[in-house]
């Protein structure tokens, strides 16, 4: 695969940082907390989780069996806040990543409270449990880049600008920054031991996505069944990457922040830049091709819930205060996507396909194991 905008020495990702690191996880058994589950295994972090069971034996943390590389592997619900500071106070986590979420749009319109419930006091719990567990030194919340207000804009959002959202998934995911933010002006100082940030990335793709209402799982289903994928909106601009390049910009923010502290003690965006900003019906196209078998898609006719039609993301301030870049092109993106697809079923071994496409992601670097 190669990197795509620099060379192999300028990775971010320190593997010694990361050799026998405590990590805690909430959200480990959906798609991004799963990838990155492995990542820092790989990495030779020791890592535990807290999460809902997965949705299937085909999403990637039961395809890639990712439950036997967690030390404690809890399943819980983070609205139930005592549960979460038990679990987090017995790991004794170095480091907290939270990405559990309810993490679709439309599913927000028909269940709002859940939403709210799950995306906003799920984040106060945890934010809550990580106060009360002295071990921690550094906490990443993953929101979304639809936590902005969305005017319309065909320019990127950037770190200062207002937060809101029309539909209850983006609004939540604002209300979660604003929730963020004051944790950490109110409990999280400067100058103290334990310093959080919050991170927005952009339209997520790879392997082992299952959701329903997300274009690349949508199109797999529908090729795989031989049916044309149907689209609401061809042409909504969105930022697409794969999954590892946001989650490598969440490892590097992780690391300055518990080596630097407050200094790193704010929001970030991670997203693919110019080059992966790009129309659905552009996305369905690379999809259809790389998947052959006459794989098709047409525009879904009818009326359709609200959904914005520009979103970018702004991601100088990653770009120049860490020195994060995407290293995967979206062609290569799509490629690493229909692969992964393709070999579920086949009887090939997922996991090692998941490990391979994440050594592939960090050619050179020294990893455990």
């Amino acid at each position: 695969m190669g990197p795509a905008n620099r060379e192999v020495e300028a990775l971010v990702i320190d593997p010694q940082f990361w050799k026998g690191r405590r990590v805690f996880l909430t959200g480990h058994t959906g798609f991004k907390g799963a990838w990155l589950a492995i990542l820092l295994h790989r990495l030779g972090a020791r890592v535990c989780g807290f999460a809902q069971p997965a949705n299937g034996k085909n999403d990637l943390f039961e395809a890639a069996d990712v439950g036997t590389l967690i030390e404690n592997h809890q399943i819980g619900d983070i609205r139930e806040l005592d549960h979460l500071v038990t679990s987090l106070q017995v790991a004794e986590p170095e480091v907290v990543i939270h990405l559990a979420a309810q993490s679709l749009v439309r599913m927000s319109y028909d269940q709002p409270v859940l939403t709210y419930a799950t995306n906003v006091m799920g984040t106060v719990h945890l934010l809550e449990a990580v106060r009360r567990t002295d071990s921690v030194r550094a906490t990443v919340v993953v929101t979304s880049d639809k936590c902005y207000e969305n005017v319309g804009s065909i320019a990127g959002y950037r770190e200062t600008d207002r937060l809101g959202g029309h539909d209850p998934y983006s609004n939540s995911k604002g209300c979660a920054e604003l929730a963020t933010d004051s944790y950490r002006r109110s409990f999280f100082p400067a100058h103290g031991p334990s310093h959080v940030a919050s991170v927005r990335a952009g339209n997520v793709i790879g392997g082992g996505d299952w959701a329903r209402d997300r274009l690349v799982p949508d199109a797999m289903r529908a090729f795989k069944a031989g049916q044309p994928l149907r689209i609401r909106n061809p042409d909504a601009v969105r930022p697409w990457q794969h999954v590892l390049d946001p989650l490598a910009g969440y490892l590097c923010l992780a690391q300055r922040l518990f080596e630097h502290g407050g200094e790193y003690a704010e929001g970030w965006n991670f997203g693919p830049g110019p080059s992966g900003e790009v129309a659905v019906s552009n996305v369905v196209a690379a999809l259809a091709r790389l998947w052959g078998d006459s794989a098709c898609w047409k525009v879904d006719e009818g009326s359709h819930l609200h959904e914005a039609a520009f979103l970018k993301l702004d991601c100088s301030k990653a770009n120049s205060r860490l020195d994060w870049h995407p290293a995967i092109r979206l062609d290569q993106a799509f490629k690493l996507s229909v692969d992964w697809y393709r070999s579920l079923g086949s009887g090939e071994d997922m996991r090692r396909l998941t490990m391979t496409q994440i050594e592939d992601f960090l050619p050179g670097v020294s990893l455990a194991g």
